[in-house]
């Protein structure tokens, strides 16, 4: 029996009686472990050896595993200090317990919301109480990364997906392929096997020489594992984002944009959002420490103001409340695109505009939120408004019947509820295809006369304001947003998801 080299060297390094991984054959016979992987392959057809296949996983700590070791994780830092200052017997200020547990910046949030998660206690306005039986001894996450440390084996799956999602430790899979002759090889060993001249390619000398007529050349094996290669893809996100944008501008709407940073007076004030509403406080948007906007339009700012003092129109009340010009120019990180709705609608960004009109943005947004399966600090959310005369909440309902049939979604769910700048207002929902639990997708109504007057429109407005992340989440059955965006993302989600249209 004659064999190629590699073949040949394989069968020979390889025995009958244990089996030899990849990379010890190819220590052992001084070929590459793609060489050694293609041969057996190849000598598996023949059936001479039998290839197997296991998975191996390893798990190590990341660089900020590693500090948690030294410190603590900040959730049992932010106990022990709440403990001290004798939040186990009433509420504490916050501000003064996460100074004692010498926290800041990303820390913060990550011992606010896995205190929470854990059930340590309790975080509400401003003030922290803690549970007096904890043990954060106890703690099987704690207790995981000191035996990832030691280098013992963690059995709990959940607790390691767990320090997975929040980038404690990473986890390391390969496939490692064994190698075993059968009987059949074991028989031509001993009848003896020889080396078959062959060659792997058509070279200019065989060419020339005319040697190609009498060589024997080596068979190719399509059938084996290549290596795998991850090519640059869009993100699924972004690929829902702009499906999004087509729908839209299909629908007859024109796209806007707008800054990033803006002064609250348009993130807050122009929806006629009270200045001592507690969602304008630095626990739900994000203040930027920058000088104040100057070039707010006087006619529309004193607008504003007045209607926040006394109302809109001959039944306005208005608020009755503090407003101020200095607190309306405060720079903050948008929490809601809606600012650029109102900057449109008063002609701020493109002059003023006539009825009808369609506008959208499908744009990143900004809070101070609990991170959970559904909720991140940022996130991309679908603004969308209409103007013309004589609408109704029929025709916003409409709007979005028509908006998510495109994404296959029929089962939408309507439920009143209360925004400062829109009335009536409903919240939408829709059911997650593989948990079957319904999720809030949306918010959305049609804009006060409060709103509207003071930036000068005069006819009917609806509006929404549309998670993205939810959409992609009832469009793929994605079930923790984490998965997809931000800095747990799930690599391997992103590269084998595949492309929708």
């Amino acid at each position: 029996m004659e064999l190629p080299s590699d073949q040949l060297a394989v069968v020979e390094a390889a025995s009958a009686d244990d089996r030899r991984t990849v990379e010890q054959l190819s220590e052992e016979t001084g070929l590459a472990t793609a060489a050694v992987t293609r041969a057996a392959f190849e000598l598996e057809a023949e059936g001479l050896v039998a290839v197997t296949e296991t998975t191996d996983e390893s798990v190590s700590l990341t660089a900020e595993g590693e500090s948690y070791l030294d410190v603590g994780l900040p959730e049992h830092r932010l106990y022990s200090a709440a403990v001290e200052a004798g939040a186990d017997e009433g509420g504490v200020s916050m501000g003064q317990v996460i100074g004692a547990a010498d926290l800041d910046g990303a820390a913060v949030d990550i011992a606010l919301s896995n205190f929470a998660r854990k059930g340590y206690g309790e975080i509400d306005a401003g003030e922290i109480t803690a549970e007096a039986d904890v043990d954060p001894d106890a703690d099987a996450e704690a207790a995981a990364l000191k035996a990832i440390d030691a280098g013992d084996a963690v059995g709990d799956d959940d607790v390691l997906d767990q320090l997975d999602r929040r980038g404690l430790i990473e986890r390391d899979e390969r496939t490692v392929r064994s190698v075993e002759l059968t009987d059949a090889a074991v028989t031509e060993l001993m009848a003896g096997i020889e080396e078959a001249q062959e060659v792997d390619r058509l070279t200019p000398d065989l060419l020339t020489s005319g040697e190609w007529e009498d060589v024997e050349f080596a068979d190719y094996n399509v059938e084996a594992d290549a290596e795998a290669i991850d090519g640059g893809k869009m993100h699924p996100l972004r690929g829902m984002a702009e499906r999004v944008k087509e729908v839209l501008v299909g629908m007859g709407f024109e796209e806007m944009n707008g800054p990033h940073a803006d002064a609250e007076f348009w993130i807050n004030d122009a929806l006629f959002m009270p200045q001592d509403h507690p969602a304008r406080t630095h626990w739900d948007q994000f203040a930027l420490d920058v000088p104040p906007m100057d070039d707010l339009p006087d006619g529309v700012r004193q607008d504003v103001e007045a209607a926040h003092r006394e109302g809109a129109g001959p039944d306005g009340e208005g608020y009755h409340s503090p407003w101020g010009e200095a607190m309306a120019r405060q720079v903050d990180l948008r929490g809601h695109t809606t600012s650029l709705s109102a900057r449109h609608l008063a002609g701020v960004a493109q002059g003023d505009l006539e009825p009808p009109q369609r506008f959208f943005s499908v744009e990143k947004a900004y809070r101070n939120d609990e991170i959970d399966a559904t909720h991140l600090l940022e996130f991309f959310q679908i603004e969308g408004w209409v103007m013309a005369k004589d609408l109704s909440v029929r025709d916003l309902m409409g709007t979005f019947t028509e908006f998510y049939e495109q994404f296959g979604i029929t089962d939408l769910e309507f439920k009143p509820t209360y925004n400062p700048y829109t009335e009536p207002s409903f919240e939408l929902f829709g059911e997650h295809p593989v948990t079957g639990e319904v999720v809030e997708i949306g918010n959305s109504g049609i804009f006060r006369p409060e709103m509207l007057d003071p930036l000068g429109v005069e006819c009917d407005v609806m509006a929404w304001g549309l998670a993205l992340e939810r959409l992609m989440m009832l469009v793929t059955g994605a079930e923790d947003i984490r998965d997809v965006h931000g800095t747990l993302a799930d690599l391997e989600y992103l590269r084998t998801e595949e492309v929708r249209y």
